[in-house]
């Protein structure tokens, strides 16, 4: 009796208790425990609305807390301030004073955001121009130690709660939508709680704003035969995802090489950046598919998050189809407020001067100072004596302020800057490119191949190299368009100038992922030394020289990545048509049935893990 009673207090203090090595993963089976069990209990009351929203918000506090332990306090805090300042707002007659609230509310969130999230960088900005010595130093974990009475918690060093930005950029959302009176605030704080904590998308998204979500608190459980198969769909698919192609892929190829580029030739260098895009849209994707299943099992519907990225044509348009929640929210919360393709405001430039002062501390160069220097005043001098250009400006400037700061919002590194700021580039260059002719694309390209190519002789390196390769394939487009034209052909071809223009913004958005992921999965008091030696590295090694007769050899010692890679790309790329039918299908299958093809899938799935589970890798976001 003594043994079992051990037995069952051990696993009831296991149960209750954060373990920080294995926090709940959708991928684990005790996640899947936890929502049967959530699951359950959801049936016996579904119908009776204040219990199930308080019910279900007492569930995602206990998933936060197996997650993130007692970073279960901040959400808590998060939660209570933003519910109580969305209230008070409401009661305030005064636009200045509903203003005022909102900019206390604004800058405590993102206060919150910013010292997790920037103490090493802020600490390092102070440390370099006062030549101070600070350290970083936890002060809430010195707040829990006095609590404690005792040393419960280190002080040196601060580590990021899971889903921070997440539930902050929500919060954020919430208090805006108030003071411009587009929501009413949520009265009940349940209900609130509920909304701002909700499980399946808590630590990795989708950014679920209350004008999305406040309708569905009120609305009766609903779950039909056909919504049920769906739901399904998405929960297996995710799991297709993260375990089959995104883990594998990562495990057994993209990290090995991203540790040790200098290991690795060039080939395998540039197979691994082209690998992660797939790891990277696989990982996250699958978060929002499991979560987008889950939720729906419970009644609710998240937004659509993805919408097949690498099916996008330019640079602008990736972004309307990755991370939608984000893109949508940087827009309307960050770009329109700065001006949007109307005009600039102070913010504009307040922005655009505070993230040039970061890259030059960020890269401690005086090249990169003069370089920024001089475009400032090149783009100053054009928006003064080119009047007729100034909103041509003005909109690429808010947007490059929105791009740099969506790169910052990964973190406080050189290397989420370059990622940023390219991808700002790219879509900037992209207007001027769709606005010329044929042969001023051509006469541009051409341009750009001799510039590259003279520096390949006269200044020998890597990068110039790499730039050459990439200049000499969109060249050979332009070129061969030309020619068709002058010889008179009159068929567009359209699909093949789709094709070929998704295979271009692929490269570019790949060749972007390079800055993304050596700045990931690294400690923050050292992670924009170590991501700009791993970025350099590989350049240096897809650059450099490459022995074409050992490619083969190389495909077969990874063909198994390789040829996930390449079913994961036809998949994507499947016509969205297509998807929708055999999404349809599944749903439709006799249960029993359905339950057949799920045991499989998931026997298959869970035949691909080498290792231990891998976390979802928007966690550290």
């Amino acid at each position: 009796m003594s043994d079992m009673i051990q037995v069952i207090s051990g696993f009831i203090r296991d149960l209750f208790s954060f373990d920080q090595a294995h926090p709940l993963l959708f991928t684990q089976f005790y996640f899947w425990a936890f929502f049967a069990i959530v699951f359950a209990f959801l049936t016996l009351f579904k119908d009776k609305l204040v219990l199930r929203n308080a019910y279900l918000f007492g569930c995602s506090l206990f998933f936060y807390y197996k997650t993130s332990g007692l970073f279960l306090i901040l959400l808590s805090f998060v939660i209570v301030y933003n519910y109580l300042a969305g209230r008070r707002m409401a009661g305030i007659r005064s636009p200045g004073g509903r203003k005022a609230l909102l900019l206390l509310s604004v800058a405590v969130d993102l206060g919150l955001l910013c010292y997790f999230k920037y103490a090493y960088f802020l600490t390092d900005l102070v440390n370099n121009l006062l030549h101070t010595d600070f350290r970083v130093f936890d002060i809430f974990a010195a707040a829990g130690n006095a609590v404690a009475g005792r040393a419960a918690f280190s002080i040196d060093s601060i580590f990021l709660p899971v889903g921070i930005s997440f539930f902050t950029f929500q919060a954020v959302s919430y208090v805006v939508d108030i003071q411009r009176g587009r929501i009413e605030p949520v009265r009940n704080f349940f209900d609130f709680g509920f909304y701002l904590s909700f499980f399946p998308q808590l630590v990795a998204g989708p950014i679920v704003r209350a004008s999305e979500f406040a309708s569905q608190l009120h609305k009766p459980y609903n779950l039909s035969r056909r919504w049920f198969g769906i739901a399904v769909f998405w929960i297996l698919n995710g799991l297709v995802k993260k375990l089959v192609l995104s883990d594998y892929i990562a495990v057994n190829f993209c990290d090995r090489v991203f540790a040790n580029p200098l290991l690795y030739s060039g080939f395998e260098n540039l197979s691994a950046i082209f690998a992660y895009s797939l790891q990277v849209y696989a990982d996250f994707s699958g978060y929002t598919d499991i979560a987008t299943g889950v939720a729906m099992l419970m009644g609710f519907y998240l937004p659509k998050n993805f919408n097949s990225p690498y099916k996008a044509t330019n640079a602008a348009g990736f972004w309307k189809r990755w991370h939608m929640t984000l893109s949508n929210w940087l827009k309307d919360y960050l770009y329109i407020p700065l001006g949007g393709n109307r005009e600039a405001t102070a913010g504009t430039y307040i922005c655009i001067i505070t993230i040039a002062l970061i890259a030059v501390f960020l890269s401690g160069s005086i090249a990169v100072a003069i370089v920024a220097g001089i475009i400032a005043l090149a783009v100053g001098l054009t928006a003064w004596l080119r009047p007729d250009k100034r909103k041509l400006i003005t909109t690429n400037i808010n947007n490059m302020d929105t791009m740099l700061l969506g790169g910052l919002w990964h973190g406080a590194s050189w290397n989420f800057m370059i990622w940023g700021g390219l991808n700002g580039i790219g879509m900037i260059i992209w207007k001027f490119w769709k606005s010329w002719g044929m042969y001023m694309r051509l006469f541009v390209i051409s341009l750009l191949c001799v510039v590259l190519g003279l520096l390949t002789v006269f200044a020998p390196a890597p990068a110039w190299n790499m730039f050459f390769s990439w200049a000499l394939l969109i060249f050979i487009g332009a070129f061969v368009r030309v020619v068709y034209n002058i010889l008179g052909g009159r068929r567009q071809w359209k699909w093949l100038a789709t094709a070929w223009a998704v295979f271009q913004t692929f490269v570019f958005i790949t060749f972007t992922r390079l800055f993304f992921r050596s700045g990931s999965n690294l400690d923050p008091a050292v992670a924009n030394e170590e991501a700009w030696n791993t970025a350099r590295n590989m350049v240096a090694q897809i650059g450099g020289s490459w022995d074409g007769g050992l490619i083969p050899a190389m495909i077969v010692q990874h063909r198994t990545v390789f040829l996930l890679f390449v079913f994961g790309m036809l998949v994507h790329w499947l016509p969205e048509d297509w998807k929708r039918r055999y999404r349809i299908g599944f749903s439709r299958l006799p249960l029993g049935v359905m339950a057949v093809v799920v045991a499989l899938v998931i026997f298959i799935a869970y035949q691909f893990i080498t290792a231990d589970l891998q976390s979802f890798i928007y966690f550290q976001f």
